[in-house]
């Protein structure tokens, strides 16, 4: 065992594999599309699963999804807000599934990631994730910035940011850009920025 896996282990890691978009700009379900000839979903959540001990994939379409799913991976129904009925043209955005699966994490950091980052390199998490334990305390979480802007799923977050996180969803908010605003976060280096595009970036 090297002394990177070493880190990693002590730091006890929980991936959330977020997949409730509608795709509307896509088109076709981004999670099901082929990369390196499996399903992006599948893809995705075997990367998180050499990374974290669980992985939670958010979805409101289990039953969608259930054969993609590998072993150490399981499924935490998204859920309508208050005064959603479904048939909306967009779903309540990504930020709201992240905070409903927050609730199950145990872990003091977790691996936030969008289910469709057909880029996304195994070696840069890792390398990330051993790093965690030099966080300054007060930073909510780790992530990349390009144009003085986050880039929300693709990093980590501290477990400890959900109850300012359901408040900041109790009072309208929607935007993880907004949200990030308000709190420290520590800028993870990106040493090959293509790592980040996701399926909208070709639109």
């Amino acid at each position: 065992m090297n002394q990177q896996t070493e880190k990693i282990q002590q730091c006890k890691l929980t991936a959330i594999v977020l997949a409730g978009g509608k795709s509307t700009r896509m088109g076709t379900d981004k999670a099901l599309i082929p990369i390196q000839g499996v399903p992006m979903l599948q893809f995705i959540c075997r990367i998180a699963e050499a990374c974290a001990e669980k992985v939670y994939v958010v979805t409101p379409w289990q039953e969608r999804y259930q054969h993609l799913l590998p072993p150490k991976s399981q499924f935490i129904q998204e859920v309508l807000l208050p005064g959603e009925t479904g048939n909306e043209p967009r779903t309540h955005g990504p930020l709201v599934g992240f905070a409903q699966a927050l609730v199950y994490v145990e872990t003091e950091w977790v691996l936030l990631l969008a289910c469709d980052l057909p880029n996304l390199q195994l070696e840069v998490l890792q390398e990330w994730a051993s790093g965690l334990d030099r966080v300054p305390p007060e930073a909510i979480a780790a992530l990349v910035q390009k144009d003085n802007r986050w880039e929300p799923l693709c990093g980590f977050y501290r477990r400890s940011c959900l109850p300012e996180l359901n408040q900041y969803i109790e009072q309208g908010g929607r935007s993880f850009q907004e949200w990030l605003k308000q709190y420290p976060v520590q800028v993870l280096p990106l040493p090959d920025p293509k790592m980040l595009f996701n399926f909208n970036s070709y639109q």
